[in-house]
């Protein structure tokens, strides 16, 4: 009893916590919406070019991926890299004055994570766990261990959570080449929030069918392991304590 009051207890405190996954794509909302904003208000609201536009809304996401290196103990790879392909395209769709180069920029950037992504899963270290795995365990020293035992010992466990990033990594390989059309065949101003909806639908769709074909059920695995793992421990120490209750009167 005191053990199940106990889990309840953890799953009630961890439901207070914010959605791990939720958190983990915040900056990618930050990144959407803000530059999508700011164009249009530097574009319509102060009349500046198209090119000019564009260029100045990049600043806030450039700012917010360097503040998220350095405020870090270690160095995040694929930010780093990320920030690389904004600084890099930035400086060559300026100087060459093209603003569909610009757009196109964007959808470089989403073929970099997704391609991230899937080669993180065949090397083994799958980039979305870092996301994925607080929220199966809500964070709980139980469940991480439940995690780290299904890791090791579960194939569908592995299989599901492989398959999680690799949902990620497509979804964002095909938003990629649909941007890139669309950086080349939509008019400007269009294209910079029919991409912003773009992303967002793209992120919809890996969120609704990574959640319920892999981080749902990964979810009651850990959960299912954390129990089997209690009850053997109640067991256990039942058995113990029947040993040491009848050890003396075997003596």
């Amino acid at each position: 009893m005191e053990s199940r009051s106990q889990h309840e207890s953890n799953g009630a405190g961890g439901g207070k916590q914010p959605n791990p996954l939720v958190q983990s794509l915040l900056p990618l909302v930050v990144d959407v919406g803000v530059p999508m904003a700011s164009y249009y208000l530097l574009s319509d609201g102060f009349g500046l070019s198209e090119v000019a536009a564009l260029a100045w809304s990049s600043v806030v996401p450039a700012l917010r991926t360097v503040w998220s290196l350095v405020r870090r103990s270690g160095v995040n790879g694929l930010a780093l890299l990320i920030l690389v392909v904004n600084v890099v395209g930035l400086a060559t769709s300026t100087v060459t004055g093209d603003p569909r180069l610009m757009l196109a920029k964007d959808s470089v950037t989403s073929s970099v994570i997704g391609i991230s992504i899937i080669v993180s899963v065949y090397l083994g270290k799958p980039l979305m766990t870092a996301g994925l795995k607080p929220f199966a365990t809500k964070g709980a020293p139980a469940g991480e261990a439940a995690w780290d035992r299904l890791a090791a010992g579960s194939v569908p466990f592995r299989r599901a959570e492989r398959r999680f990033s690799l949902i990620w990594g497509t979804v964002l390989l095909t938003e990629c080449v649909v941007k890139g059309i669309g950086a080349y065949t939509v008019p400007v101003h269009t294209m910079v929030w029919l991409g912003t909806v773009l992303t967002v639908v793209a992120i919809a769709v890996a969120m609704v069918v990574g959640g319920g074909s892999c981080a749902d059920p990964m979810e009651k695995m850990v959960k299912a392991e954390v129990e089997r793992a209690a009850e053997t421990a109640t067991g256990d120490a039942g058995a113990a304590a029947s040993a040491a209750a009848t050890a003396p009167a075997a003596g």
